[in-house]
């Protein structure tokens, strides 16, 4: 587990990772969502269309991503994290200040792309980079900002909600970002001591392991995995942004799926604390699969029961998912391809979950506007992730088989 040696000897560093994971939040679903209500209002637009509009963001993010997420590779960190937490907070002021439809989609495109996107991509990377033995604790620590956040940030915008407009909301978080931009130069303080120890590793050893994204683009294991690494961001984003319909349809009150969010939260952060030491111990890899089985009970949950205990048994599932998810994702690229192009290869990883996010409450509406029933969807995406989890497994069993060979 966490130890205090641990995290006193590297505390600026994993505070940093903590940081760009919680100001992260303003460009997540569950926080955008929040605000879904009084948006669709002003805007006079219907759920279909703020749906479209969020999707648009999504994906457009997501091919953006694919560029500027290797940037992290070329600019110093410092500059790089600074930059990001400065354009999003400008862009949280763009929210407050929309006047049309248009503008409304640059602002959820830069909520999108600088929150969800370059936020997490900073501290995931930064973790991978610069932790090697203990990666996986690295990566846990840095994810609790996500965490906090969705256990902090919903009932804080409900409670600000009744004191004042959503605008003057968006417009706040985007002057306390400005804020706090500054402070990853203080938190990165002697950044080019840890990259030129970074380089001098990778001098003294054999770096053929270390791949550039144009090898990894042809490498099977990464196209064997994907499916299972993007079931948890697909199928949670979809469900949690249909979450009003999936209420109505299970006879719920939505107070009810509202409330399960503390079970979400707590049992992502048991994820995520569980998930460090396991990846440090087992390997990234060798956890793929097991990653699926919280997410397919989790749907299983929804499809065969309407009992009101079954909303807080699926949530905490899916926290559980989600949180695991975060480690296991984070360490992977640097296990598997190593650190020198850890920046490209994560920001074709993340653009491609981004993209499955933004995809997700599109997909599950057009199926849901043609009568499918929840129970149906959750089948679905169960059926999904076995399918996935039988992929990754034939990923891994097939490096090992290559290891072999090379060995032999």
């Amino acid at each position: 587990m966490l130890s205090i040696s641990f995290l006193r000897a590297h505390c600026r560093l994993l505070g940093f990772g903590v940081l760009m994971t919680f100001c992260s939040s303003m460009g997540q679903t569950f926080f955008i969502s929040l605000f879904s209500g009084e948006i669709r209002a002003d805007f006079a637009l219907s759920d279909g269309e703020f749906g479209s509009l969020y999707s648009l963001g999504t994906l457009t993010s997501a091919a953006v991503l694919l560029w500027a997420g290797r940037l992290i590779d070329r600019l110093p960190l410092p500059v790089f994290a600074a930059a990001v937490l400065a354009l999003l907070g400008e862009t949280c002021l763009l929210m407050g200040a929309t006047w049309s439809a248009a503008s409304l989609a640059v602002a959820l495109f830069g909520l999108r792309f600088f929150g969800q996107g370059l936020s997490s991509h900073s501290a995931m990377v930064a973790m991978g980079r610069y932790f090697e033995a203990q990666r996986g604790r690295a990566l846990s620590v840095a994810t609790l900002g996500h965490t906090l956040g969705e256990a902090i940030l919903p009932a804080l915008v409900v409670a600000a909600l009744a004191l004042a407009g959503w605008r003057q909301l968006w417009s706040g978080s985007g002057l306390l970002l400005l804020v706090l931009a500054p402070l990853v130069l203080l938190l990165l303080k002697g950044q080019r001591d840890r990259d030129a120890a970074v380089r001098r590793q990778q001098e003294s050893r054999a770096t053929q392991g270390d791949r550039a994204l144009a090898w990894v683009l042809r490498d099977p294991g990464l196209w064997l995995r994907l499916p299972a690494l993007l079931a948890g961001p697909f199928i949670g984003t979809g469900l949690i942004f249909h979450q009003v319909h999936l209420a109505e349809s299970k006879g719920w009150p939505l107070s009810l799926l509202a409330g399960s969010f503390t079970a979400y939260a707590a049992c992502a952060l048991g994820g995520l604390l569980l998930a460090g030491p396991l990846v440090d111990r087992f390997a990234a890899r060798r956890l793929v699969p097991l990653l699926l089985v919280p997410l397919t009970l989790a749907c299983l949950t929804l499809a065969l029961s309407d009992a009101a205990p079954a909303a807080t048994l699926f949530m905490g599932l899916l926290g559980l998912t989600t949180g695991s998810g975060s480690v296991i994702f984070g360490a992977l690229w640097a296990e598997l391809y190593g650190v020198t192009h850890l920046g490209a290869i994560r920001a074709c990883a993340t653009s491609a979950m981004v993209f499955s996010t933004g995809l997700a409450p599109a997909t599950l509406g057009f199926f849901i506007d043609r009568g499918a029933g929840m129970e149906s969807i959750a089948l679905a995406c169960a059926l999904y992730c076995l399918i996935a989890g039988g992929l990754a497994i034939s990923a891994e069993a097939a490096a090992r088989r290559r290891v072999q060979a090379e060995g032999s």
